[in-house]
């Protein structure tokens, strides 16, 4: 399915594409998933559950949470600008197949940040909205992956870990960790972004801060076959 989608669209991806490339037959199919929008649900599973994995993976042994954030978002980037038929998936095809996953998404990552404070024992400090912050910052993401740039999304380091910081830590140390995460991918991301990383972030940072700005089987078995589809 993601590699399908990646080479046709969602919208032009038909049963028998699925069913030719994973080499399954369509009673195969027809077992594991009800219908096309069924496959796609799990394979966009696997795909969120791919890039959280890489994400837990980059902030392990990390105390401090604004370095965790700044590292999962690196990360998180990489990964789609390696693979972009996960960015195509996650921040393309599923925003048209269902919008409200923005919102689930959201669900998902605003907690999963906001956790990274909880552990560390500091309080929670609302800065600005991180609900705003994050929409703003899927935004950008789909901008590059619309226009076929995912391999662009590096360059966006500076900006989205400003965007996630920023909420929870206050546009200082936002800024701080923006600079730390554009030295960390290098100098190719901003020259090719065409602006300094503190331009753009404080571009971004006006007006967005306080400051400025039976199943379980079947389950396994249907994102197996999701991945094989893909």
């Amino acid at each position: 399915m993601v590699s399908c989608c990646a080479e046709k669209t969602y919208a032009e991806t038909t049963i028998a594409d699925l069913v030719s490339r994973a080499c399954v037959s369509r009673t195969t199919f027809y077992k594991l998933f009800s219908d096309k929008r069924d496959c796609f649900e799990a394979a966009a599973a696997r795909c969120l559950e791919r890039v959280g994995a890489t994400l837990a993976r980059a902030v392990e042994g990390c105390e401090a949470p604004a370095e965790a954030t700044r590292r999962a978002t690196v990360a998180g980037l990489e990964l789609l600008a390696a693979e972009p038929e996960l960015a195509l998936i996650l921040n393309g095809d599923v925003l048209g197949v269902e919008p409200r996953r923005v919102d689930r998404y959201a669900r998902l990552a605003v907690p999963a940040v906001e956790a990274l404070w909880a552990r560390a024992g500091e309080p929670v400090r609302k800065h600005s909205s991180p609900g705003i912050a994050f929409g703003r910052a899927q935004l950008l993401v789909f901008h590059e992956v619309a226009a076929g740039r995912a391999e662009r999304l590096p360059a966006l380091v500076p900006d989205i870990v400003y965007l996630a910081t920023a909420p929870f830590a206050g546009h200082d140390e936002g800024l701080r960790q923006a600079r730390l995460a554009a030295a960390s991918v290098g100098d190719g991301a901003s020259a090719e972004a065409g602006a300094s990383p503190d331009r753009e972030v404080e571009a971004l940072s006006t007006g967005g801060t306080e400051e400025g700005p039976g199943r379980a089987a079947k389950a396994t078995s249907r994102t197996a076959t999701a991945g094989q589809i893909s």
